[in-house]
């Protein structure tokens, strides 16, 4: 089944060129208002192109009521606007933009930003729909300890410990970001830039396998610790790496509204957890679920 696109614009020349684009890739609807927009996107888009101009309802408010909703608020939602200043940029990713692109469209970019979101789409909405009901008795762990060390470790342990959890559906894309992020940046040491260019190549995870059999990382383990009290569940994730600059990636940050990756953490902290801190020199994070 093709992945379903929600194209808005107020401009039909506009929606006719990304529709030309997309066509023949994706299923696409199309809207000229935001008010259609919203109406459209409660039939279950997987991603939503969106124009910041409008004259109904700007851009800017659809995004902001489509984070609102619960029923709506994981479709991602790419800007696609002339508005280039920094202060519009960090504008658009203050009301919950995923991407930002900017008018007159390169195709390649496009279709790159497009595949980028929609990955991380399938990746989230499978997350979500795997979440078994047999394993609802976690919730009745009260304190463990877990140490792992490849990708697919993080993915199966973000599950669990998501069972372990109220509203599993709601944390556990956090605790899958975190955790993958303990692994690839932490343990392994590739870099913010590096993702980039890998991901730009579709090389990510020949260097994840790559690294994990060098000798200076092989040894490595990320340790979580899981704890429940009557208020709160907390987990502790810590990695064997350097560290990082972690503060500037809290939230949406406008210099990084061009790059295919680098929204994880600022999602799990928005959307997944009641409180994310970062310790030290960043190779240590504390998240919170609060139960009262």
């Amino acid at each position: 089944m093709r992945e379903k696109i929600l194209l808005v614009d107020d401009e039909t020349v506009n929606l006719k060129l990304l529709g030309e684009l997309l066509r023949g890739q994706y299923d696409l609807a199309f809207a000229k208002s935001g008010q259609a927009a919203l109406e459209l996107a409660g039939q279950g888009p997987d991603l939503i192109l969106l124009d910041i101009m409008m004259p109904d309802l700007d851009g800017l408010d659809v995004c902001r009521r489509l984070k609102s909703d619960i029923r709506t608020q994981w479709i991602p939602v790419v800007f696609v606007t002339a508005r280039t200043d920094p202060e519009d940029i960090e504008e658009g990713l203050a009301a919950g933009a995923y991407y930002y692109l900017t008018k007159p469209i390169v195709p390649k970019t496009l279709l790159a930003v497009v595949m980028s979101a929609l990955d991380r789409v399938v990746a989230q909405k499978g997350l979500r729909q795997e979440i078994s009901q047999t394993m609802r008795a976690l919730t009745t762990m009260h304190d463990a300890r877990y140490f792992f060390r490849t990708i697919p470790d993080a993915r199966n342990l973000g599950q669990l410990l998501a069972n372990a959890c109220p509203d599993p559906e709601r944390v556990v894309v956090g605790f899958t970001e975190m955790l993958v992020n303990a692994v690839e940046h932490g343990n392994l040491g590739i870099t913010y830039d590096e993702k980039g260019e890998l991901n730009e190549r579709g090389a990510w995870d020949a260097e994840v396998e790559r690294r994990l059999r060098l000798p200076e990382y092989a040894s490595r383990r990320v340790e979580v610790i899981f704890e429940r009290r009557n208020d709160a569940i907390r987990v502790l994730i810590r990695d064997q790496g350097q560290g990082f600059d972690w503060q500037s990636y809290l939230d949406f940050n406008p210099a990084r509204a061009f790059d295919n990756h680098g929204r994880g953490i600022a999602m799990a902290t928005g959307l997944c957890f009641d409180d994310v801190e970062y310790r030290g020199k960043g190779n240590e994070v504390l998240v919170t679920i609060n139960l009262v």
